[in-house]
């Protein structure tokens, strides 16, 4: 399979790398897939924990076996249209934005990530590209685990590598 990458700078703020998807489903459902544990489980992972304490433990159970939660905190929450969360992986840190709004039954999702390493961008890009699309199989009712890793890394990379680099 032959895929593009679909990322591109914010150009607002070109520190932010943003990833657009397209739901035929009401905000409350494709929030639902983004916040609820059993939802996001299907696509990426799960967390546990009360956000109201502004923090809970994510775990990214598509990547197999032994993957280890982290801590996230939540930056920002406005239910449906926006969440924020940052958190810090093997020592980088990571600030995750995911804006949604409808239009006429279309819900469009803008997910980014502030990114100003070329090659981390290399296999990030690829990563949410990946994960993204796993997000829209699961939210139209197929299965996630059809999406294959392969088809995305490396043949994506350069185009981040190139995306972050200017």
């Amino acid at each position: 399979m032959t895929l593009q990458a679909t990322g591109r700078k914010d150009e607002r703020d070109p520190s932010w790398v943003v990833f657009t998807r397209t739901f035929r489903a009401p905000v409350d459902d494709v929030w639902a897939s983004i916040t609820e544990p059993e939802r996001l489980e299907r696509w990426i992972g799960t967390w546990e924990g009360d956000p109201a304490s502004g923090q809970v433990l994510f775990t990214m159970t598509a990547e197999g076996e032994g993957a280890q939660p982290v801590v996230n905190e939540i930056d920002e929450c406005r239910p449906p249209y926006l969440l924020q969360v940052s958190f810090t992986e093997e020592g980088q840190p990571w600030v995750l934005r995911l804006e949604l709004r409808e239009s006429d039954g279309v819900t469009t999702l803008d997910f980014a990530q502030r990114i100003t390493d070329p090659e981390l961008g290399a296999s990030v890009g690829p990563g949410w590209e990946y994960y993204l699309d796993r997000l829209v199989t699961a939210q139209a009712g197929g299965d996630a685990g059809t999406v294959q890793w392969g088809d995305y890394f490396p043949a994506m990379s350069d185009h981040y590598r190139s995306l972050l680099a200017t």
